[in-house]
């Protein structure tokens, strides 16, 4: 069973990757190109939406949101593309998505300002 789980982490890997690079080709659909985009930043994101020190929740996205996300996506590329781009990412290692991460930090400080405006009397802003 474990041999099978790290099988299945490297497939995710991999198509992680794929979505990144199906991102970035002109032949993919526009709104799977979209989708493909924000869900390969998101999971190549140094910084997680929901950081992984709160129990249970902190993991939750990275077992089961990404792996639903990246599986979605797939279906949405015709089937020869996806093939092409995971071929193209079984040979390119893992990179660090910096726009990915500027983006979950956004979410995380407009997040803070609301709960700052929503619970400082009289109002901060």
């Amino acid at each position: 069973m474990l041999e099978r789980t790290k099988q299945w982490a490297r497939l995710l890997k991999r198509d992680v990757i794929a979505l990144w690079i199906a991102a970035r080709d002109s032949r993919t659909p526009w709104h799977a190109k979209l989708a493909a985009g924000a869900i390969a930043a998101y999971a190549l994101s140094p910084i997680d939406l929901i950081p992984d020190f709160i129990p249970i929740l902190g993991y939750l996205d990275d077992l089961i949101i990404v792996p639903l996300g990246i599986l979605l996506v797939v279906k949405l590329i015709p089937a020869p593309l996806m093939a092409e781009y995971r071929a193209k990412a079984a040979g390119r290692a893992k990179q660090a998505s910096y726009g990915g991460m500027i983006a979950i930090l956004a979410i995380w400080i407009g997040g803070a300002a609301a709960l700052l405006r929503w619970s400082w009397p009289g109002g901060l802003f």
